[in-house]
C-alpha cells in the first residue's frame, strides 16, 4: 500500500469516527450497542483503576469487589430481596394510583379548555411544592406505616403527570377531533378513539419518565420511618459506616430503575407500533 493510499485509508477511518457525532448521524445496531456497552464498561474500569492504586481512602470509595461481596452477602441473608420487595410495591403502590387519576384528568384538561382554566392553576401551584415537605403532615394524618409512603409518591408524582399528560393531549391535530364530530363521533369516541390513542405513546413516555421520581422519594421516605427498604438500608449503612452497602444499594436501585425504564421501551413498542 502507497503511502498515499495509506494516509486516505486512516482519513477515512478518522472520518467514520467523528461521523458518529455529526448532527443527524444514526449508527448501526452493532455500534451502538457497542457504544452503550462502554458507558458502562468504561466508568468501572475507572472505578477498579482508582481503588486498586489507593487514591482514594477504602472507607470513601470500597472496590467493586468489596461491593459485590456485600451485595452477595445481602442476598444470601435474605435482606436484599425484602428490601426490593418492600421499595418496589411502595413505588409501584403510589406511582399507579397517581397514575389512574393522572391519565384520565389530564385528557380531560387538554381536550376542554374550561376544565383547564380550572384546574391548571392549583395544580402549577402544588407541583413547586416539594413532597418531602409533606412529610410530617402525612406521618400526623396517616400515621407511619406503608401508608404516608405511597401518599407521598402519589403526591410527588401526580401533578407532574397531569400537567405533561394534559402538553401530550394538546398536540392532537384538531383536524382528527373535528373529523371524527363531522361523521357523527360521539364525545365518549373522540375521547377513547382518537385522542387517547393519538396520545398514547407520550403518556407511555411521561410515565416512564415520571417513575424515577418515585424512586427518589421512596428513598426519602424510607429514610424517614420504615423498617424494611433499600433507603432503610442505605441509612442504616450511613450509621455504621459501611459505604460498601451504600454503593452495593445505590447500583441494586440503578438496576431496578433501568429495568422498570426497559420495560416501559418495550409497552411503548408493542402497544403503539406506528409510533416507534
Amino acid at each position: 500500500m502507497t503511502a498515499t493510499a495509506a494516509a486516505a485509508a486512516s482519513k477515512g477511518r478518522s472520518n467514520g469516527l467523528l461521523s458518529l457525532f455529526t448532527l443527524g448521524a444514526m449508527p448501526s445496531k452493532a455500534v451502538r450497542g457497542g457504544l452503550q456497552v462502554a458507558s458502562l464498561l468504561v466508568p468501572l474500569l475507572l472505578w477498579t483503576a482508582i481503588a486498586s492504586l489507593g487514591l482514594v481512602d477504602e472507607k470513601f470509595l470500597p472496590s467493586p469487589q468489596a461491593v459485590f461481596r456485600s451485595l452477595a452477602s445481602m442476598a444470601a441473608s435474605g435482606i436484599l430481596f425484602q428490601d426490593i420487595v418492600a421499595s418496589t410495591g411502595r413505588v409501584f403502590g403510589g406511582f399507579l394510583l397517581a397514575t389512574l387519576l393522572a391519565v384520565p384528568i389530564g385528557i380531560c384538561m387538554g381536550v376542554y379548555p374550561a376544565i383547564c382554566a380550572i384546574c391548571e392553576p392549583l395544580i402549577a401551584m402544588l407541583r413547586y411544592m416539594p413532597a418531602a415537605a409533606f412529610i410530617p403532615l402525612l406521618i400526623i394524618y396517616l400515621g407511619i406505616g406503608e401508608e404516608p409512603k405511597i401518599a407521598l409518591i402519589f403526591l410527588g408524582t401526580i401533578y407532574f403527570n397531569i400537567l405533561m399528560v394534559m402538553d401530550a393531549v394538546k398536540f392532537v391535530p384538531k383536524e382528527l377531533i373535528e373529523t371524527t364530530l363531522t361523521l357523527g363521533g360521539r364525545s365518549r369516541q373522540v375521547l377513547v378513539q382518537v385522542v387517547a390513542r393519538y396520545s398514547l405513546p407520550s403518556i407511555i413516555d411521561t410515565l416512564r419518565i415520571n417513575i424515577a421520581t418515585s424512586w427518589n422519594l421512596v428513598v426519602v421516605a424510607e429514610l424517614v420511618a420504615a423498617e424494611v427498604g433499600l433507603g432503610k438500608r442505605i441509612q442504616l449503612a450511613q450509621r455504621f459506616f459501611r459505604t460498601d452497602q451504600i454503593f452495593a444499594e445505590l447500583i441494586v436501585l440503578g438496576l431496578i430503575g433501568f429495568a422498570i425504564d426497559m420495560g416501559f421501551r418495550l409497552l411503548l413498542r408493542l402497544s403503539c407500533k406506528w409510533a416507534v
